[in-house]
């Protein structure tokens, strides 16, 4: 794996941008139309066209968020993501080709926190940084939420750490975002339509992206991933956490086709 240094943290000045984003494809018209309505959103907009230039881009200075394409000449979109996540967690949309199923599954698995298939609205871009950026923010001094805490599990909102046993989690964003709700719900059921809308803030969306995130999920919080004890699945109806270990969900595969995945 090519080593990248660290790169500076994110964050822009008071009262400057809302953000840097770092824009990754080789098409240059898409590029320019996607730099072009971030940019008119006020957001500082850096562009890439291919892999190495995006590992360059980001070790220089490390972006508020990714917009990347998957399909790159050289090193497709799934490894230029390993290689910035390998240096922490940084909000991904990754851009896929519509009817690519199997890469939209695979690149939420590789850790990315949306989707947009092409073809698609630039405004509707901007609105789903606009909400990665917003729920990826750290609290406002003063709102931070109180730890949360059960079965071995610990999570500090205003630091964004996640812990179970005193062992860190690394979780992505949107995974730390759904335990969170998980943890402030206990023994609550929901469906798949509620977390994409409590913990993606979308109404509407490819239900698979819940599926997967809980997948992920259960890998790293739970002890037998295979056999979930937490992050249980109520069939034909969803998800909800026992903070008792109770008995074990069927699996991971059976518990996600249960709920219509």
């Amino acid at each position: 794996m090519e080593n990248i240094p660290d790169p500076p943290g994110p964050g822009p000045a008071p009262g400057g941008p809302r953000g840097h984003v770092l824009v990754v494809d080789d098409d240059p018209t898409v590029a320019e139309v996607v730099v072009g309505y971030l940019d008119r959103a006020g957001y500082d907009v850096r562009r890439a066209g291919d892999g190495p230039s995006a590992l360059e881009c980001f070790a220089g200075r490390r972006p508020d968020l990714v917009v990347l394409d998957l399909m790159l000449p050289g090193m497709d979109g799934f490894e230029v993501c390993r290689r910035m996540r390998a240096h922490g967690p940084v909000p991904v949309i990754m851009l896929t080709a519509r009817g690519d199923e199997d890469d939209r599954i695979l690149g939420l698995e590789t850790g990315a926190d949306d989707y947009v298939t092409k073809p698609f609205s630039p405004r509707e871009l901007v609105l789903r940084v606009d909400s990665v950026l917003r729920r990826s923010a750290p609290p406002a001094a003063g709102s931070a939420r109180s730890p949360l805490e059960g079965a071995g599990l610990r999570l500090d909102p205003a630091a964004r750490r996640a812990t179970r046993d005193g062992h860190e989690l690394s979780l992505t964003l949107r995974e730390f975002d759904l335990l969170a709700f998980f943890l402030r719900h206990p023994g609550q059921v929901f469906t798949r339509e509620e977390l994409m809308r409590e913990v993606w803030g979308w109404d509407f969306g490819d239900l698979s992206t819940v599926t997967v995130h809980v997948r992920r999920l259960r890998g790293k919080a739970e002890t037998d991933p295979g056999r979930p004890r937490l992050i249980q699945t109520v069939w034909g109806v969803g998800y909800r956490l026992d903070l008792t270990g109770g008995t074990a969900a069927e699996g991971t595969t059976a518990g996600d086709a249960a709920d219509g995945s």
